[in-house]
This record gives structure tokens, C-alpha cells and sequence, in this order.
């Protein structure tokens, strides 16, 4: 895998965002919560820390005082040695008079002495313009100054910066490049066709996925944990085992709002050799799963507004966890489960989000390395369903107009479709069967690693590939149409190589008013959304659909709807 890649990306729903998102301050208050966050000792050596910096500060002005003491009264000693230098330069001058005069050099400007120009007085005559100006005063600060009547706000010059429109999304990307990791936070303002970086955070592990959220972490269990007033968060998850919530209406944060999982200042469980010689090489031990928290890279995250305060992770240490936002953090998981995949590392799970009832909102959709898809009840996982496939899982989604439905995408390039209730309850995953699936689309030359359902246009998905493209396709069905009977007919209504590299993320936005523009980015570590309404095909295929639910598609967009981020530079490396 490369050095430089965006590896997740995940919107911000409008109006989910502060309007005046705040600056970092790292007071008492926040010492001390980053002290319990962090474990023993960590609060020690971050005053230390702040300590150091402060007394270094000091010593740099203590010795510049000092070098000021020590000059002059070096300076003191210099003048009195001028009374040896002058009999020695009396001396010279005579012997210097005894001498024939040497010939003039009329490259030698020594007699002008040019080197005291500056230490000239300057004189009334020779200011010219300024001859009749009786003063100057010097202010280092316009705000002093009596003349400048339009004074600079510095505080409300940043608000402004950093302030956002109602209209404005927040799209997060996890981003490495070279050995650098972070979280962007980018802003579309979709009526101004702009695209720019607001702020970042700096993250100390390789970002794997990302997930936003609402619910504030932290804190005891209470019966009002779900009337908790929402905020914008965001949940990454990484290489390291631990699971970070940062404040996504934070700027320049330099702690997580909450740690699911170890402390930092607590040792990690890391793989080891076994063996010695060539098997110390081939053969590597990992740590082992427990029930409290991860213990491999975390590859995938899902949190559902139907419990705001919940959240799913699953692991390649092949559990899948249940984390409660309400604990005090750094928090052990409320339930972990390690058979539903046999142990096999779990490369996607996922929330249905569906609000019809029946318990489908407690339903888990999870893929696991085992080349199974599995569905399951939060309360009764021993009871799950599934199917085994015929290559490596990529991606996974339920698909938000049939909340029985999900969707697979394979590393061989197919998309797959299934109905949860044909699914076999086999626990072995050999004895799966290989149910046949509602439909199957043959999407890219090589691994589609990219897929999401459009939730505002029934029977649109948007998929990415290794094979740099992104594809938007149109299925027509008695459930799409509203015609019973209607035969099923899959279109590719357009396509695009957006200039990303290999697409790893692409996702549709969760607001109505932008109902096809779609976020992407790869392995070029850039950010791009494409306005999909602004192609003529994509137009034909879903501007009736659409306007059947009382929305127009937006005006066309130049650049066939692509927005680059303002100032961004593509790489000219395709690195994996």
C-alpha cells in the first residue's frame, strides 16, 4: 500500500457543523481531562512539558540580556585598550610618512568611506520632499496609530476565516502522505462550485476509516444519554488498536475527545516473531483477542442516529465490538464477538438505518475475511445468516429503499445483491450456502473498492475501482419504476476517471438539495466531488425519478461538474 493516499472519507450532514467552529485551548481544565484520558502519568509529563517550554523561552531572553551585560562591559575593557592601539597606529603613520607614496588604484573607493554612510547625520537640505517635516512617530501596532481609523480585528478576521454557511457541507478524509497522517476538513459550498481545506488534525497512527457521528462521548450511563445535546464528531479508526473520537467543531486539537480502547501511556499489544532463522522471519505471532478492546487494526467503524449512543467496530484481530459512548473513556467495549467470522479478520460492518420498525434498526451487516456476509441481530448474534462469496469482500452497504436488501462489492470487480431473507443460517461458513443473489453487475477491471447506495434517488449506486474509474449506474425495476412486473434492466448512466489514482472511497451526500453530488478520492491523496447532475446521461436517467419525490436536479456546472480542492496540486505519481 502507499505512503500517500486518502484511505475514508465521510460527510457532515448540513447544519451538523458549528457556524464558529472554536480554537484549541489547552487550559487547566483540559490538562486535567487529558490526564485521565491518557493514563498515569501522562498529565506529569505534559506540565513538564509546558514547563520546559516556558523556562527555555525564559533562558533564550536571560541570555540575550546577558550577552547585551557581558558586550558592553567587553566594551568597557575595549576602551581602554584604544591607548596602546593609538602609539602603535602613531607608530605605523610614521613609518608610513618615510615611505614613497604608492599609485593611486581608481578601483579604490576607500576614500568616500562608504561603509559609514549610514552613520551620517542627515540634514534638512538633504530630506529633499521631507524638509519640512518636523517629526515621524513609528508605531508598531496600528491600533496605536491615531491616523488609521479602520482598526484590525485579529480575533474577528479568524472568525470570519473559519466561520460556515448553513449551505456549506464538511467532508472529513483520512490522509497519509509520506509519514504524515492526519483527518482534512474540507468545505463544499455547492452554490459556489468551491472546494477548499478549512483545517486538519494530525493523527500519530496510519488512519484505516473514518465515521461521523452526534453523540458527545464520555461521561456516566443515565436514562438522558440519548436527549445528550449532538454535536459533530468524528471516530477513526487506525493501525493502532485503540479507536480516537475527535470534536470535529475543534480546530488545531491536539487530544481526541474520547479513547475506545487502551490509554496511549498503556503498552500496546504488538505481533512478534516466532522461531528463530528463516521461521523467525515467515512466522509471526499476533497478539491475541480479548473482550475489552481491539487488538489489531481497526478496519471499519458504523454509528446509526437510531442509537445515537452506540457505536460498531470491527478488527482484523476478527472481533466485532460495541462500544458505549456514555462510559467515562479511556473505555472498555459494552460486547465483543469473535465467532461470527470464525476468527477471521472482519473488513467491513455496518448499522442498518432503517427506521421502519420490526427490529431491523438493531440488524448488523458485517464481511469478514473468510468470504462470508453475514446478517445478525445486536441481540442474538448466535442466530446470524449468511453467504459465502466467491472472492475477497471490499466493500459492503445496506441499501436504504429495502431494508432487508445489502450489497457487495468483490476484489475480482463484481457488484452483488442480495435479500437478507434468502440468506442460509448455517453457523459453519463452509456449509453456507452459496445463495444466488437478486442481481450481479460486473463493475471494473480489477477490485471494486468503492461502493454506496444513493439515498435521495431510488436505484442509483456509485462505484469505484483500482481501475482508476468511477461508475454511476442506473437500475430499472418494478420497485424503482412503481410498475409491477417491470423487468429488471442495469444501464451505466456515466463514468469518469477523475484524475484520483486508484479509488479507494467514494460517497453520495447525505443532503437532499445535493442529491448526486458524490465525494471520491485514491491513492493521489486528493479530494474531488463530482456533481453528477451536471452529465447529460445521468440527467436522462434520474431527473424523472427524481422529480417524483418533488425535487428538480440542479443547474449543469462547468467542468461537467467536477470541483478540485482551491489550491490543491495532483501528484504525478500512481503509487499503490
Amino acid at each position: 500500500m502507499s505512503g500517500t493516499l486518502i484511505s475514508s472519507l465521510v460527510w457532515v450532514p448540513r447544519g451538523k457543523s458549528s457556524a464558529e467552529p472554536k480554537r484549541y485551548n489547552l487550559d487547566d481544565t483540559e490538562l486535567e481531562r487529558v490526564g485521565k484520558l491518557g493514563g498515569p502519568g501522562v498529565l506529569e509529563k505534559l506540565r513538564e512539558e509546558m514547563e520546559g517550554m516556558d523556562v527555555g523561552e525564559g533562558e533564550d531572553w536571560e541570555d540575550v540580556d546577558e550577552d547585551g551585560e557581558e558586550g558592553s562591559e567587553s566594551g568597557s575593557d575595549d576602551e581602554a585598550e584604544p591607548n596602546d592601539a593609538e602609539a602603535d597606529e602613531d607608530v605605523d603613520m610614521d613609518a608610513e610618512a618615510q615611505q614613497p607614496p604608492k599609485p593611486s588604484d581608481p578601483n579604490d573607493l576607500s576614500a568616500f568611506k562608504m561603509d559609514e554612510y549610514d552613520n551620517e547625520e542627515s540634514k534638512g537640505v538633504a530630506m529633499g520632499a521631507f524638509a519640512n517635516v518636523k517629526g515621524l512617530s513609528f508605531y508598531r501596532d496600528n491600533n496605536e496609530d491615531p491616523y488609521i481609523t479602520l482598526k484590525e480585528d485579529d480575533d474577528e478576521n479568524e472568525r470570519e476565516e473559519l466561520s460556515l454557511l448553513p449551505t456549506d457541507n464538511i467532508i472529513i478524509t483520512a490522509r497519509t502522505t509520506s509519514d504524515l497522517s492526519s483527518l482534512d476538513f474540507h468545505v463544499y459550498a455547492d452554490s459556489d462550485e468551491n472546494l477548499y481545506a478549512h483545517h486538519d488534525l494530525m493523527l500519530p497512527t496510519f488512519p484505516l476509516c473514518v465515521e461521523w457521528l452526534d453523540f458527545p462521548s464520555g461521561g456516566s450511563s443515565s436514562s438522558n444519554n440519548e436527549s445528550r445535546q449532538p454535536g459533530s464528531y468524528v471516530a477513526v479508526g487506525s493501525f493502532d488498536p485503540s479507536i480516537e473520537i475527535w470534536d470535529a467543531d475543534l480546530v488545531d486539537g491536539l487530544y481526541p475527545q474520547a479513547i475506545l480502547g487502551p490509554s496511549p501511556s498503556l503498552e500496546k499489544p504488538e505481533a512478534k516473531p516466532l522461531g528463530t532463522g528463516k521461521k523467525k522471519r515467515k512466522q509471526i505471532v499476533q497478539p491475541a483477542a480479548n473482550d475489552d478492546h481491539h487488538t489489531q487494526p481497526v478496519l471499519s467503524l458504523s454509528w446509526t442516529p437510531n442509537h445515537r449512543n452506540l457505536l460498531l467496530s470491527g478488527s482484523a484481530d476478527g472481533t466485532i465490538k460495541l462500544w458505549d459512548l456514555t462510559r467515562e473513556s479511556p473505555m472498555p467495549a459494552l460486547k465483543s464477538w469473535g465467532s461470527i467470522h470464525s476468527g477471521e479478520k472482519v473488513q467491513g460492518v455496518e448499522w442498518n438505518k432503517s427506521t421502519s420498525g420490526g427490529g431491523l434498526d438493531k440488524a448488523v451487516l458485517s464481511a469478514g475475511w473468510d468470504r462470508t456476509v453475514k446478517v445478525w441481530d445486536s441481540r442474538a448474534a448466535q442466530d446470524a445468516i449468511g453467504v459465502k462469496v466467491g472472492s475477497d469482500v471490499e466493500c459492503i452497504r445496506w441499501d436504504p429503499w429495502e431494508p432487508t436488501s445489502f450489497f457487495v462489492s468483490l476484489e475480482n470487480g463484481l457488484i452483488l445483491a442480495y435479500d437478507s431473507r434468502t440468506l442460509s443460517s448455517s453457523k459453519d461458513a463452509k456449509n453456507l450456502s452459496t445463495a444466488q443473489p437478486k442481481y450481479t453487475l460486473s463493475a471494473h477491471d480489477g477490485a471494486a473498492s468503492a461502493l454506496d447506495v444513493n439515498p435521495h434517488i431510488r436505484g442509483c449506486i456509485a462505484t469505484g475501482g483500482m481501475d482508476k474509474i468511477v461508475k454511476v449506474w442506473n437500475i430499472l425495476d418494478e420497485e424503482t419504476e412503481g410498475v409491477k412486473g417491470r423487468k429488471r434492466e442495469i444501464s451505466l448512466a456515466t463514468s469518469r476517471d477523475l484524475g484520483l489514482g486508484k479509488i479507494f472511497t467514494a460517497r453520495w451526500s447525505p443532503d437532499a438539495e445535493t442529491p448526486l453530488a458524490l465525494a471520491a478520492a485514491g491513492s493521489k491523496a486528493t479530494l474531488q466531488v463530482w456533481d453528477v447532475a451536471s452529465n447529460p446521461g445521468a440527467r436522462k436517467a434520474f431527473g424523472d425519478r427524481l422529480r417524483k419525490h418533488g425535487r428538480e436536479l440542479g443547474e449543469i456546472k462547468k467542468g461537467g461538474g467536477v470541483v478540485v480542492v482551491e489550491g490543491g496540486e495532483d501528484e504525478d505519481s500512481d503509487e499503490e
